[in-house]
């Protein structure tokens, strides 16, 4: 049934399960061809008794079927790109040259299921990490003959003069136009709690305004600025970074000259090329073409359901091979979000007190820092507060039962407090502020009666990280950051991570993880921020922290975790070691079982058909296994 838009009627179209099925038969239509070719040519030839029309549904699958698979496998070896299908092309080739229809649509099937099976898996994990990708600032709102106009980003000059509001992305390097801007730099520096920033000081792209709307003046064009720096220093490390080769490709390398002397040694001395034909069926590695891509498939699958996105089968094989694990600091080890660690008295006020009162005045703030002054009043009274005025990037003030309450920096405290604050400020911060904490005051009709201590909270599932990913064989695990090594450090030893390099900027974080690799080998990296991305892309399996869309950190990365939760990344290599485990186990499997069957034809004792049977059954052995990776 068919309706107008509005009218209450739905266009009701096939089925789901059915235009999945079409959707599979417009991308892969060989597989799905050479099957229907098969199973007709057996009923034509066992039910309807028509062996010879059999053989000509046979030849054409096999002809129209193998020969864009010839073409694709010469195209690769061409750009000397040597894989694992190169006997399953000689086969076709062979087969079709000596009348040998049915074996060679057999290899035709393998061969062409196996590369559907394998961009399949690459579809899927793409099409959901789509919707990561969105962080970049595409347009900004420029002053123009006295309005605000949204204008593309690449329109933006240095000089003009830009409004950014509450929530945007800095779209250009620029400097401060007003009083004061408070700034999430996390994704670009690696500080994890926000900054205030004066007028006249510059600005990077790619840092968050969290606070009122401010005004900025250009000093760069988009294509410029830093975002955009960092965007071209993902772009050439992806460019330089050699590609993975994948698990069935190593063991081709060595399999199929084996295979191609055999059987010139088995043609010469049986003098038949049919023997030829033979081992180059029974050789034909269906568990590097097919089983393989069909375990990758499963822990891609299996990784999905785990909160980790994989862009590709390659990188779940590279995970299972880490030899070394990196982590970013800010947002990844850590929450990125500041939480109050600790209420300080310094008056005779108890502690619910004077967390009681600072809420009544943040309530209305939206400073990451008050909101985490609310949570950490959830549950107590809090008053609404008359004569409320906001200080940006300094603090709140307001008036609650009477009294005028103050919460702030020591600088906006000291304007209005009774006396010096200075002792209260080395008592709180020699006793309770460590590395990587930041000090509000509360003052209460100017005598100050405690202090609120905001640190970036190490993420609960991060101190016993280090122990479980040395369980699994890893012993190099490492913090790059850049924010300060006192933070670094602080953040280190409470995850149990014994290498730290800090204050990096993105350019060195590159360089930190190249020196990993050449050292030791496959090196993942995880990150979160925006100068974390080219580290990700350098990286042998970079994974992003993509809770919350990362962005070109995701565009950057072989992998992200769609789950607030890095002990992920230990369950990921996990999974590709296990992913590689059963694969070997097939491989193995299949390539000696293939070993031994040449050795029988060569000497004339299989013919090309019955070896393609063999090979089959041989298929589904090593695909029973490879489904064991779930």
């Amino acid at each position: 049934m068919t309706g107008n838009a509005g009218s209450g009627e739905e266009t009701v179209g096939p089925p789901r399960g059915l235009r999945r099925w079409r959707g599979w038969l417009i991308d892969y239509p060989i597989p799905f061809f050479a099957l229907a070719g098969l199973l007709a040519g057996l009923f034509l030839s066992y039910v309807s008794l028509r062996p010879e029309v059999a053989r000509y549904v046979w030849f054409g699958t096999l002809v129209i079927g193998g020969l864009p698979l010839v073409v694709a496998t010469a195209r690769r070896l061409v750009r000397r790109e040597f894989a694992s299908d190169v006997i399953a092309t000689l086969a076709i080739v062979a087969a079709i040259a000596l009348d040998q229809p049915f074996a060679g649509a057999i290899i035709v099937l393998m061969q062409s299921g196996g590369e559907a099976i394998e961009h399949y898996a690459h579809h899927r994990a793409t099409a959901s990490l789509d919707r990561l990708v969105r962080r970049a600032p595409r347009w900004a709102h420029r002053y123009l003959d006295g309005a605000v106009a949204r204008v593309p980003v690449d329109d933006v000059r240095p000089g003009d003069r830009l409004v950014v509001r509450n929530g945007d992305v800095l779209p250009v390097d620029g400097s401060i136009a007003s009083p004061t801007a408070t700034l999430d730099e996390a994704a670009v520096t690696g500080e994890p709690l926000p900054r205030t920033r004066r007028e006249g000081d510059p600005v990077l792209s790619g840092t968050v305004n969290v606070g009122p709307a401010f005004d900025l003046v250009a000093t760069r064009a988009s294509r410029q600025s830093q975002y955009a720096r960092i965007v071209d220093l993902v772009r050439n490390a992806q460019t330089q970074k050699p590609a993975i080769q994948r698990l069935a490709d190593r063991y081709a390398t060595w399999f199929t000259p084996t295979t191609i002397v055999i059987a010139i040694l088995a043609a010469y001395f049986d003098r038949s090329a049919l023997t030829a034909l033979a081992v180059l069926v029974v050789a034909t590695p269906c568990p590097l073409i097919l089983a393989t891509p069909i375990a990758v498939l499963r822990a891609v699958d299996r990784a999905s359901e785990a909160g980790i996105i994989v862009k590709s089968g390659a990188a779940v094989e590279e995970i299972g091979r880490a030899e070394v694990v990196l982590f970013d600091k800010t947002g990844t080890l850590t929450s990125g979000r500041p939480e109050v660690e600790a209420v300080v008295p310094l008056a005779e006020l108890p502690v619910e007190e004077v967390l009681r009162l600072a809420a009544s005045v943040e309530q209305f703030s939206s400073h990451p820092l008050a909101e985490a002054v609310a949570r950490r009043a959830k549950g107590l009274p809090r008053p609404e507060a008359e004569n409320h005025h906001e200080f940006p990037g300094a603090g709140v003030s307001g008036t609650v039962g009477g009294h005028r309450v103050v919460v702030g920096s020591r600088g906006l405290c000291r304007t209005v407090a009774q006396r010096s604050l200075d002792p209260e400020w080395e008592t709180v911060r020699q006793q309770r502020a460590g590395p990587g904490r930041l000090i509000s005051f509360v003052l209460v009709d100017g005598v100050a009666v405690g202090a609120l201590l905001f640190e970036d909270p190490i993420r609960p599932e991060v101190p016993g990280l280090a122990d479980k990913l040395r369980g699994l064989g890893i012993d190099t695990v490492g913090l790059l950051t850049g924010d300060n090594r006192e933070n670094a450090e602080d953040v280190a030893r409470r995850a149990g991570i014994p290498f730290v390099d800090a204050d990096l900027l993105p350019e060195e974080k590159v360089e930190r993880v190249g020196e990993f690799r050449r050292k030791f080998g496959s090196t993942v990296m995880v990150g979160d921020g925006l100068n974390d991305a080219a580290a990700l892309a350098s990286a042998s399996v970079g994974i992003a922290m993509g809770a919350q869309g990362a962005g070109i950190t995701a565009e950057a990365a072989d992998a992200v975790l769609l789950v607030d939760d890095v002990s992920r990344v230990a369950d990921g290599i996990a999974l590709g070691r296990r992913m590689l485990r059963v694969a070997r186990q097939g491989i193995l499997f299949g390539l000696g079982a293939s070993l031994v069957l040449m050795g029988i034809a060569s000497f004339g004792y299989i013919a090309p058909a019955d070896g393609a049977v063999i090979q089959e059954v041989l298929d589904v052995a090593v695909i029973f296994n490879a489904l064991r990776v779930r």
